[in-house]
């Protein structure tokens, strides 16, 4: 028997819990209410500010509350765009600016939006990292839905009253500067969680992980492993349909698919 690999010492926690403590807050929608579904609310940009750990920027945005004498401070990832002082409208009858929240039915079909929300009033969920975005695809009235593509390419069918944020999120380009060095990687994941240096599996001794020892750095088996294989076995290309790069027909229908969205 082997020993505890990485892998399974990360369910624990420990060590590997996330590191939240310096983070400004979840970024999120307003609760949806009754000012939303009818009308709309207006807020003011207080301070765009940055989320450690965070590649997007956030923003402060004041709202008065609706029926108290008080204000309502949310905050929201900032969208391409977004300046202090700007004022942004939330709801069914805001207008389509960068930086409002509107349900998807109130949104053009070939829309730029970010933030989407998953379920209704979840406060959004989808397209929420620097740079990212998600394009409003088609609405059906008669069953009260939309398609949305997601970042990743896949489409999703969401409930029309789903709200989203118009524009795409700001911070665009991050991954394009290179690292240059491992300072910068280190600070980079250390606001983050405790995920780097990652040492490889063919690196180590057998004892540690699956893929270790040899004479020289290989696997020795495929490196694809069924969906319910035990924990400390579970490593490599889990439950992979196919693996290497897309080639002849696959590759050809890949990137007709693309041409199409």
């Amino acid at each position: 028997m082997g020993r505890v690999i990485r892998a399974q010492r990360k369910g624990a926690g420990s060590i590997f819990k996330s590191h939240t403590h310096h983070r400004k807050g979840a970024a999120r929608f307003r609760s949806l209410d009754f000012g939303e579904r009818n009308g709309y609310l207006k807020g003011v940009i207080t301070d765009i500010i940055h989320d450690p750990g965070r590649g997007a920027p956030l923003a402060k945005v004041t709202f008065r509350h609706p029926f108290r004498y008080q204000h309502q401070k949310e905050l929201f990832v900032a969208a391409e765009g977004m300046y202090t002082g700007q004022f942004v409208y939330c709801g069914r009858k805001a207008n389509l600016m960068v930086g409002n929240v509107l349900p998807i039915r109130s949104i053009p079909e070939g829309a730029v939006v970010c933030n989407v929300e998953h379920h209704v009033g979840d406060r959004g969920v989808f397209a929420r990292c620097s740079g990212d975005y998600a394009v409003v695809i088609s609405h059906n009235p008669d069953n009260g839905t939309s398609r949305v593509k997601l970042p990743s390419g896949a489409k999703k069918i969401i409930p029309s009253s789903c709200r989203a944020m118009i524009g795409q999120v700001a911070g665009g380009g991050r991954t394009e500067k290179p690292m240059l060095k491992a300072g910068n990687a280190y600070h980079k994941f250390r606001v983050k969680r405790n995920c780097w240096p990652k040492v490889r599996g063919v690196a180590m001794n057998p004892v540690e992980h699956p893929h270790g020892g040899g004479n020289h750095q290989h696997i020795g088996h495929a490196s694809t492993v069924r969906r319910d294989a035990p924990p400390g076995q579970k490593v490599g290309l889990i439950a992979a349909r196919r693996t290497g790069r897309l080639r002849g027909q696959a590759a050809a229908t890949a990137a007709k698919a693309d041409k199409a969205t």
